[in-house]
């Protein structure tokens, strides 16, 4: 927090919105406590940035933050109190209505419980009552509530004990933190839509509140459609996966079906968060993802995205699943709503990227930054991945036979090493050893591996073995010949192929893409 002072100090807007987000549901607890007023704690709660903001130059030390916010907060309300009293609208008014789909009894018994459990929770003691609804409502830590409210840690974990202890007598119920859960999901109904099990374990860790949804894909690799869940087309990029990732086709197809089905009951959420990085493997996957939803009834939900490509103290980011379960924990909540905006360009973005036209998928580079400003470096990655007018290697051959001519030989080390440098693409490891396997292939390699079974996907001996540059990989690095006219290929790249026959290249100058038949 104390980065995110320091940038605010200096006029940064996303440091603003970075505190303003973190600190919205504790200052608006405090203010309706005071209140007993959701407009007005609302009222009181955006002047009081206004004036933290405004002051913030006179904050001597950026840890006292939460306290000294907290003092602006109650000044706002005290003044609102003193100007004009408002009539007061229970918080039971405030609470929308749980959808369930079982059935309307299973509805009403819900909502009744719902009811019951806001009215026990508003009967407790203030200290206590404010207590339960920061940590179990908004999902805030002991540690941050302590620190916003200027209480020991100890003293608060005694507060949700004695809470805890009177909702057990009031409710009779053995464990109140279980209903609660059962009727808010941890006190958020929200769906996190993640892009690997790596983020989503440490998330479940970090105790986010709501579901999570593992998105499991690789579109940059293989054949990419406008929809991705047609019989013929699945089979056929499942059959792909199969032979150039080797992804077993029926596991593919399962994990498809079994995710698609999560993301299609998204409307029992309140909100659905997308995490997601700056790297083509996270911009094509939330282009598909804002494209499914720009073609979805979103009723009550709203749609969040939190997409970053760099963090505090980490120079080279790479993606999320560098940073640990306390860093991750401070990215909740910084998400932004996307509107019709993001939904209209990222579905333009999904359909140009499965196109055969490649001047579609040149005008990709051509979107509002302001939008989703990831999409021009990523995509730029993209089209770079063809093959070049010079010697027919995409920037991914290119710098694996850059690396290995200048003395770097294993192949794990190979992949950390491209993964530096192209760490705009967010290659994974299976690709990697697609690409090595493919140039090191007879009858033609560009490679020759000795020792090593890394492409079959054996750890055991690929520490011990090494690669090198073949005669002809000498020749194509050097531009004497041309890769795309020596080689067998058979690459998609969304929706452009490149053959042995036929297929899509920069031209000479390099300046435009051309379509080639051998």
């Amino acid at each position: 927090m104390r980065h995110w002072i320091e940038e605010a100090r200096q006029g940064d807007q996303r440091a603003y919105e970075h505190i303003v987000s973190h600190f919205k549901g504790l200052a608006y607890t405090v203010a309706y406590a005071r209140l007993n007023d959701p407009f007005l704690a609302e009222d009181a709660v955006q002047e009081a940035f206004v004036e933290a903001f405004s002051h913030l130059g006179s904050l001597k030390d950026e840890d006292a933050f939460p306290g000294w916010f907290k003092v602006i907060v109650e000044r706002q309300c005290y003044r609102m109190l003193r100007r004009k009293k408002h009539a007061v609208m229970p918080i039971e008014e405030t609470t929308g209505k749980i959808a369930d789909p079982d059935s309307v009894d299973s509805i009403i018994e819900r909502r009744e419980w719902e009811e019951k459990l806001l009215r026990t929770v508003e009967g407790l003691p203030p200290a206590l009552r404010i207590a339960v609804q920061l940590f179990y409502y908004r999902g805030y830590s002991i540690k941050e509530i302590s620190s916003f409210l200027g209480v020991p840690v100890s003293t608060m974990k005694k507060r949700l004990f004695d809470a805890r202890k009177k909702l057990r007598t009031s409710l009779l119920v053995s464990d109140f933190a279980s209903v609660l859960n059962d009727l808010y999901q941890g006190g958020e109904n929200m769906l996190h839509i993640v892009n690997g099990d790596h983020v989503g374990n440490k998330l479940r860790e970090g105790n986010v509140q709501g579901d999570i949804l593992v998105w499991r894909e690789v579109y940059p690799v293989g054949p990419a459609f406008a929809s991705m869940d047609g019989n013929h087309e699945r089979l056929f990029r499942a059959a792909y996966l199969e032979k150039t990732l080797g992804i077993p086709a029926s596991e593919y197809i399962k994990s498809c079906e079994s995710q698609e089905t999560r993301l299609q009951h998204f409307s029992k959420y309140d909100e659905v968060v997308m995490w997601f990085e700056h790297d083509l493997f996270d911009q094509t996957m939330l282009a598909f993802l804002l494209h499914w939803f720009s073609k979805q009834s979103l009723g009550h939900t709203k749609l969040n995205l939190l997409c970053i490509g760099d963090y505090p103290g980490i120079d080279l980011f790479r993606g999320m699943g560098q940073l640990t379960t306390e860093q991750l924990k401070t990215l909740s909540g910084t998400w932004r709503r996307i509107g019709e905006e993001e939904l209209t360009l990222g579905a333009e973005i999904w359909e140009a990227y499965v196109s055969r036209d490649v001047e579609k998928h040149v005008g990709i580079l051509r979107s509002d930054p302001s939008v989703l400003p990831f999409v021009h470096s990523a995509f730029t990655m993209h089209l770079n991945r063809l093959p070049s007018p010079g010697n027919g290697l995409g920037i991914v051959e290119q710098t694996t036979l850059e690396l290995v001519k200048n003395g770097v030989q294993k192949p794990a080390e190979l992949f950390k090493r491209v993964g530096d440098r192209l760490h705009e693409l967010g290659m994974g490891d299976l690709e990697f050893r697609y690409r090595l396997k493919t140039m090191a292939e007879l009858p033609k390699p560009l490679l020759k591996a000795e020792g090593t079974d890394y492409f079959l996907g054996g750890p055991s001996s690929a520490k011990d073995g090494t690669v090198a540059l073949t005669r002809l990989g000498q020749e194509v690095l050097s531009g004497e010949k041309d890769w795309l006219l020596e080689n067998e290929v058979d690459e998609w790249y969304g929706g452009l192929s490149v053959t042995n026959e036929m297929g899509w290249r920069w031209d000479r100058s390099g300046k435009r893409l051309v379509y080639i038949e051998k």
